[in-house]
């Protein structure tokens, strides 16, 4: 039986490298379903990502392919497989309750594990679709003793991906640093123009004509890693800033899916603080 894999390689560039990585699929039997590549020629780097099918050992596979690319390179054999993922939000309900249905509605390749939440305000919507809910509050706590809590209850997962479905906490570098890759988070555009407790009405008032979202992986510098989505929509003056607050939300949630199944999907390589996206 036809087994299918994802081949994800990143390495240095050099001359041959396209020929040497298809003799491997063809020595082994393999067809390419899908292939896409890319070098970004200031950095000499190499991208690609190839979908195959055929009968082959995942391990060795991966192996044959590492002795044919510059030392160094990281190549990744990935057989497609529901993921596991873990959402963490206060309050805010658009963005979790566009992934909760797209999940309901089996638009994503992934199993939710868990909603965290420092606030309780969402229980009611998460527990209508079966997902458990677990309240962690934050009152009380310094940010190490409550993500020390949010830790505890992450490490009962084998998790591959945590989603930041717009929650308000700033997470520290020792937080960040036991999940490198793995923690998604969607925010405004505006930044870091408009900054503070309310930015669409800092929009409203500057006569902003366009709104969006980036979506992006999480590092130690605030709102700054490397992106992973974005896009924007048009307003004009009919709009108040609830207006341009509500058309943001729906543009966040969007962008944050987006993100989300190009992950799931093994479609991004991250290249120092941008990413590569096929």
């Amino acid at each position: 039986m036809a087994e299918r894999a994802r081949v994800l390689i990143d390495c240095n560039d050099e001359r041959g490298l396209v020929y040497r990585i298809s003799k491997v699929f063809y020595d082994y039997g393999l067809n390419i379903d899908s292939n896409r590549e890319f070098v970004d020629k200031e950095a000499g780097k190499f991208f690609m990502r190839t979908v195959v099918t055929g009968s082959f050992d995942e391990r060795r596979l991966q192996e044959d392919l590492a002795e044919i690319v510059p030392q160094g390179a990281n190549v990744r054999v990935i057989t497609p497989r529901r993921k596991k993922i873990v959402l963490m939000a206060t309050k805010e309900s658009h963005a979790l309750g566009d992934i909760l249905i797209r999940h309901a509605d089996g638009e994503l390749e992934a199993d939710i594990e868990a909603v965290i939440a420092n606030r309780d305000v969402l229980q009611g919507l998460v527990e209508r679709f079966d997902i458990p809910f677990v309240y962690i509050p934050a009152d009380g706590l310094s940010r190490e003793e409550h993500e020390a809590k949010v830790a505890e209850e992450l490490e009962k997962y084998d998790l591959d991906v945590i989603v930041l479905a717009k929650y308000m906490r700033i997470l520290t570098p020792e937080f960040v640093e036991r999940y490198p890759g793995k923690i998604l988070n969607i925010h405004h555009s505006f930044l870091p123009a408009f900054i503070g407790a309310n930015p669409y009405k800092q929009a409203y008032e500057r006569g902003v004509k366009i709104i969006g979202a980036t979506a992006h992986f999480v590092t130690d510098d605030l709102d700054e890693g490397p992106i992973i989505a974005q896009d924007v929509i048009p307003v004009n003056h009919r709009f108040d800033w609830r207006d341009m607050q509500r058309a943001g939300r729906d543009v966040e949630k969007v962008v944050l899916s987006r993100a989300l199944n190009l992950v799931l999907n093994d479609r991004v390589f991250i290249h120092g603080n941008k990413t590569i996206v096929f």
